[in-house]
């Protein structure tokens, strides 16, 4: 069997530096937590709870805490919780990603200066409720054309319009294009306020994970379920690749999969680790 591996598959910079600094605190002891899972891999989260580090999910949680490290997981958390970890006393190691840091403080200076924020990502996602939570004020999220419709921006506004940083590319261009021709005054949507937020990294890996998914008989989109950027590849790749599978592990491969298949490609989300891919590869080559 051919296997094509995406050159930009696996742990991005920004997870990277995430992984290592929590496994930097291991080595120095203590109680260590990580509010929310440091990355969206269950492998990774696992093999860290193996060592000790145990996973906050809540601020009431956080608030019970009177001793040890947290480290801020890659996606960043709204500023109220540096606030509490500061206010209960505990170390703090902060493992955002700079690309979404550098989003915060946009969010945060624009929205200090009047301009009504406008985030381009998916409700709910760790990122962007981080990136809601540095806002003075409320903060709109859409992710479609009918969410648009639906926010109650003023005629008299500015908006300052970001994206999470493993958004969709192309739908993000679509969604300002849809923004630009709503019919507000020409100062509300300067081209100037519209910053396209997603990470190089990010655009990079669509790009190649869909030049691929155009070449070959399968597609294999490797990474963890709850990862926003890797449903982000499976979604692109499907559309160029009938035969595109989400999987984890080796373990999720079916000979079912290959069927006719000579040609596979395989690519990765940010929170992938290296390891995972390189065994999926091999199981290809070996088994199929």
């Amino acid at each position: 069997m051919e296997v094509l591996l995406a050159k930009s598959a696996g742990f991005c910079f920004g997870v990277k530096r995430a992984v290592e600094q929590v496994y930097e605190q291991i080595e120095k002891g203590g109680p260590i937590y990580t509010y929310g899972p440091i990355i969206h891999n269950e492998e990774v989260v696992n093999d860290l709870a193996k060592k000790g580090v145990q996973v906050i999910n809540s601020e009431e949680e956080l608030q019970s805490l009177k001793e040890g490290t947290v480290v801020i997981r890659s996606h960043g958390v709204p500023k109220r919780i540096y606030d509490r970890i500061e206010e209960n006393g505990l170390s703090c190691v902060d493992a955002t990603c700079p690309f979404v840091k550098r989003i915060h403080k946009i969010v945060q200076k624009e929205s200090e200066e009047g301009r009504q924020i406008v985030i381009i990502g998916n409700a709910g996602h760790p990122e962007v409720e981080g990136i809601m939570g540095w806002a003075k004020g409320p903060a709109f999220v859409v992710e479609s054309a009918e969410e648009i419709e639906k926010i109650p921006l003023k005629q008299d506004s500015t908006l300052c319009i970001v994206s999470q940083t493993t958004f969709n590319y192309k739908k993000f261009k679509e969604l300002v294009e849809i923004l630009c021709k709503k019919r507000y005054d020409n100062s509300v949507l300067n081209m100037g306020d519209i910053l396209n937020t997603i990470c190089n990294a990010t655009e990079e890996r669509q790009k190649e994970a869909q030049n691929i998914a155009g070449e070959v008989d399968t597609m294999l989109v490797v990474g963890g379920r709850h990862s926003s950027n890797t449903q982000k590849l499976f979604e692109i790749c499907k559309k160029e690749c009938g035969n595109t599978y989400y999987i984890q592990t080796p373990v999720d491969l079916d000979s079912e999969m290959f069927h006719h298949s000579s040609y596979v490609g395989i690519t990765a989300g940010a929170s992938t680790p290296k390891k995972i891919i390189e065994e999926v590869q091999e199981h290809v080559r070996i088994e199929f």
